[in-house]
Order: C-alpha cells, then structure tokens, then sequence
C-alpha cells in the first residue's frame, strides 16, 4: 500500500469516512472490539481518510443480543434518563464515566469517536418519570407517547410543542460533548420524516459547543425536497433502509445515488450507507458470521458507486479479521483521489445493462468515468470515448487495477465480469497521471 500522493482536502469538502459497529456486531459490540478496530484504523487505514469510529445502537444494553432487540430492554440510564454504556460491554464507563475513557483512548490514536442514539427520550425514564436536568419537568411531561419507532421498542418521540423537549436533547448532547463525542448517528429521524425532531436535535448539537457531526438514519423514500432542510440541520443523510451484501441491494443504490449525487458537497452528504465488505455478520441482525457474500466485482462496482456519486464511506465488516484484498480496496489511494477531488459527479447513461458516471477533478483539467455492467453474465462493453466525455488523445488510466489503459481514439474497450465495474482518470496528453 502506498500513502495519497495528493493531500486530503479540509473536512467540510470531503464525505465522512470510519468504521461503524453495526453490520459485525448489531447491538452487541463491546469495548475491546472498539478498539481493536480502531486500532487497525490507525495502523493501516488512517493515512487514506478513514478517520472515525462508531459505536451503533444499543451501547446502553446490558443484555443486546444478535438478531434483534429485547422487548422493554434494561437500559442503563442516569439520573435524567440519558443513556450510559452498560459497563459490563464497556468496562471503562463504570461508576458514571461514561464514553469518555473510550473516547480519549480513540482520540489519543489519532482518531475521533462517534455513537449511534435513538430518537426521543427512553422509556423507562418516562415510566420513572425522571427529571429533565436543569428544568422543572419530567421525562413523562415531554414524552409524544404516541411517536413511536416501528422496529424498536426502547424510546418514546418528544413533544416539541413543550419546552422540556428541547431541554432533554440539550441535555444529552451536552453529556456527549463532555465524553468528547465527535459524530452522532441519529436513528429513526428520516422514515417517516421528523422535521422537527430533526431540527430541535440538531439545535442541540449547536449549543452543546462542540463540533458534533451529525448523520440522520435510515433514509427510506428521501425526497430530494427536503435537501436545504437536510442541509441547514445534518452533516449526512441516508437514502435507504439497511444495505446489506446483496446485490439487488447494491442495484437498488444506482438510481438513487443519481438522484442525490448533483448535490454533494460541502453543505452535505447523500449517504448510500454502510459498506457490508470484508468479515461480517460476528453477531449482527441479520445472517451468520460470515464474509461478505458480494463477489469481488461486486464490491468493487460498491466502492466505484460510492466513489463516483461522494457518499460517505462506512466500513461496516470488522476490520481486524477482514481479508487483506478488502483493506486493499478501501486503501486505494487512485480511487480515493476521486472521492476526495472530484466535481459535477454525475450518472451520464443507463441503458439496459449499462451504467456511465463521469466527475472533473478540483485540478480542472482531469477527469474521472465509470463503467458499470449491471449484467448477470461477463460482457465485453465499447463504450463512445465521447460518452464519458474523453477525447482521442486522452490517456487513460483504470484505477482499481493501476494500469494504463489503450484505445483507438473512438472507443473504451472494459472487458467487465457480471456485475462489475472498472473505475477511470482521464487525462490530456502531458497532464497529470
């Protein structure tokens, strides 16, 4: 592996990049699984962007479980109802630490922490009827009982309508700002759509003083409609239910991401979710422990799409015990480039089993295509330099391969597997490579 030649560009220019716990471990992830990737993340992973570490749902359960969640689970909470790490997953947080040992042992390697949360304010504080800190009111006064999450049971929705409610978000994001938390997944907030949840959560982010990043979950029927309101409020946003290592999974991606990718850049990110590579399912929701089941090509027409259309990249298999010809895709530096550099991102043509995207690069002369051949069986694709906007004395480069590519000044020849991509830099004679 080699370093980036190019240096990345300021945070708010590039998509999020890290490693989340939830397609390995589900709700079960403990300490020392959270190290041990954030520990690889710093060895091999860290000089090519990735840089996070999420703990996924549920780090407040004592007893989570894989392949689902526990009816009226045993949440550990603090005296004003805000979730706390169930020590005997996270020995750290005991006797109220909280995440801040295990944020400042993943800060100390170079990295910044993140946590998943749930929306609105948990259950059992409600039944308890715990204070809401530093007002007069009660979990059960700024409960919306009737907002409720279809596929988990541990929360009630606020009442925005009541000042309280906004004092308990406010309330938890200063608690995850004193453990150092640099990123927040919030779930249940897109499907149906929580606008107010949405904003009032992230009014909380705002005056918790610490420059949380904010990503909205799960992203089922995202209307482009809701981009500036998505924007003022979240740093990412999902655009799908859970993505998994399925290729109709990854088929489904294509339209959408050619819906969102016009808009990508500094002001937020379509996220076209998790990357289910490498060694998952350990203890997850759904399947068995297990290496990814998408083919090679598959994976590698995941990343080109990812890539291509700047979605945040989360690597969801564990990184420790994934094999070495994954971690070889995710720290290509030539295909990065495209993540990191690139501009106008854009799908060109979809016509029966092809797909074409094309990018400029911020240098302003080299451009960037993809070929993707959404075919069941190999296909040898001819593809019109003119359609992925190169011209005949363009060098041409595949970057998942490293190699330069010849042509005859007309065509692109990609001799594709089923379902598979190649990823190319354009360049004019004399211009970079």
């Amino acid at each position: 592996m080699t370093r980036p030649a190019r240096p990345l560009p300021a945070r708010r220019l590039r998509p999020p990049m890290g490693w989340n716990s939830w397609d390995c471990y589900g709700t079960t992830v403990t300490e020392e699984e959270v190290l041990a990737n954030a520990a690889f993340m710093r060895d091999h992973l860290l000089p090519y962007g990735w840089d996070t570490v999420v703990v996924d749902i549920q780090w407040y359960e004592p007893t989570a479980r894989a392949h689902g969640y526990n009816p009226d689970a045993p949440l550990v909470l603090d005296a004003y109802g805000r979730q706390l790490p169930a020590p005997n997953r996270f020995p750290s947080a005991a006797d109220g630490a909280g995440f801040e040992p295990l944020a400042a042992r993943v800060h100390a390697m170079g990295l910044r922490f993140g946590v998943h949360i749930m929306r609105g304010v948990p259950r059992r504080a409600v039944e308890a009827k715990l204070p809401v800190l530093g007002t007069e009111f009660t979990a059960a006064d700024v409960a919306d009982t009737d907002s409720v999450c279809p596929w988990n049971s541990d929360n009630f929705g606020l009442d925005h309508g009541h000042p309280g409610a906004q004092a308990y978000y406010d309330s938890q994001l200063a608690q995850f700002a004193a453990w150092g938390v640099d990123f927040v997944k919030a779930d249940d907030m897109l499907f149906p759509y929580h606008e107010r949840e949405i904003a009032a959560y992230a009014r909380a982010v705002e005056r918790s003083g610490r420059p949380i990043e904010l990503s909205l979950s799960p992203g089922t029927d995202m209307s482009v409609a809701r981009l500036d309101h998505l924007r003022e409020h979240a740093t990412m946003w999902r655009v799908c239910d859970d993505l998994w290592d399925r290729w109709e999974d990854v088929e489904a991606q294509f339209a959408r991401m050619a819906r969102w990718a016009p808009w990508q850049g500094d002001g937020g990110w379509a996220d076209a979710d998790m990357l289910p590579l490498g060694h998952i399912g350990i203890r997850a929701e759904r399947g068995a422990d297990r290496q990814s089941l998408l083919t090679r090509p598959e994976q590698i027409s995941l990343l080109t799409l990812w890539l291509i259309s700047r979605s945040p990249l989360m690597m969801g298999g564990d990184l420790p015990t994934s094999p070495p010809e994954t971690i070889e895709l995710l720290t290509n530096d030539e295909a990065l480039d495209v993540l990191w550099h690139s501009t106008g991102n854009r799908e060109v043509l979809r016509e029966r089993d092809l797909v074409l995207w094309t990018a400029r690069d911020t240098d302003g002369h080299t451009r960037y295509a993809a070929v993707f051949s959404l075919a069941d069986e190999a296909r040898r694709l001819e593809v019109p330099l003119g359609s992925v906007g190169a011209g005949p004395h363009d060098r041409v480069r595949e970057l998942w391969t490293r190699t330069d590519t010849a042509h005859d000044g007309r065509y692109l020849v990609a001799q594709l597997p089923a379902h598979g991509a190649a990823l190319y830099r354009l360049a004019e004679d004399g211009r970079r490579e």
